[in-house]
């Protein structure tokens, strides 16, 4: 059983998202939430996150809905202090909110950013303090998640991790079905 599961995914500009009212946002939400909605019913209770704009804000969003019919949690492992320091004012107010509504935040470097390892590093005790992993990534669309995706494979050689991903297939299929639910609701 699943209790603590690392979410993360691609970064905005990774998917050519710009503005926060892109249709896709929705496409991908509703296939996390289809991705996490069984999940919980078989035990999951927390949803881990690093902090990053993009899936992982996203999905945030998600567990928050999901937070008023069940017992699901939000926490925020982020690879350093104050990532948000260097953002536009509106997303570090906005990662602010997040950190406010999220039932536990921690950081696993002490510092503020000081070199990649920072991430490495975060990656390496997310996935081992985590009991599998859903990843909004595609190995034909490479991105930043690729290098935690490369860890969770090296991971697994030596343990049970269960690795759940939402490729661009995916999100397609709930694109198609988002427009056919739209097309009936016309009549």
């Amino acid at each position: 059983m699943v209790e603590r599961l690392l979410l993360t995914g691609y970064r905005p500009h990774e998917l050519g998202i710009f503005q926060e009212t892109h249709q896709g946002i929705d496409v991908i939400k509703r296939a996390l939430k289809e991705k996490l909605l069984p999940l919980i019913e078989e035990g999951l209770q927390w949803v881990i996150i690093g902090g990053q704009q993009g899936v992982e804000w996203w999905a945030s969003d998600v567990v928050f809905e999901l937070q008023a019919e069940y017992p699901i949690q939000l926490a925020i492992i982020m690879p350093f202090l104050e990532p948000h320091s260097r953002w536009q004012e509106s997303k570090q107010q906005q990662f602010e909110l997040l950190l406010s509504q999220a039932d536990f935040v921690d950081a696993t470097s002490r510092h503020p950013y000081q070199a990649p390892w920072q991430f490495i590093e975060r990656d390496k005790f997310v996935v081992n303090h985590t009991d599998g992993a859903l990843l909004v990534y595609d190995d034909e669309q490479v991105g930043g998640t690729q290098y935690i995706k490369k860890l969770i494979e090296e991971f697994k050689l030596q343990h049970e991790y269960p690795l759940w991903q939402i490729t661009a297939f995916d999100l397609q299929e709930v694109a198609e079905q988002i427009e056919q639910e739209k097309w009936y609701d016309t009549f």
